[in-house]
């Protein structure tokens, strides 16, 4: 598997100097507090993370990702122009 990892990378144009963030996706979290009684099968304590079948695997490159901002486009005109208060 790490050699697979290791090509996919390399066609990328990843390197070594890359500063990757690993995320694990197809997750299910507890976020609601149980009773104290409910039965562990069917009602996980809180917090429980459990891994699903087809759970997978996201590799981030942030080197890679610069973050641009979206800017308003100034040709842009509405079709109605804004007033301010509606009367």
């Amino acid at each position: 598997m790490l050699g697979q990892l290791s090509i996919a990378l390399q066609n990328l144009g990843w390197d070594a100097t890359d500063e990757l963030k690993v995320d694990i996706g197809g997750v299910a979290a507890t976020g609601t507090a149980t009773h104290p009684d409910a039965n562990p099968k069917w009602a996980k304590p809180f917090g429980t993370v459990t891994y699903q079948n087809d759970a997978f695997i996201v590799i981030k490159n942030l080197t890679r990702n610069p973050m641009v901002f979206s800017q308003p486009n100034p040709e842009l005109k509405p079709h109605n122009s804004y007033q301010g208060e509606n009367k």
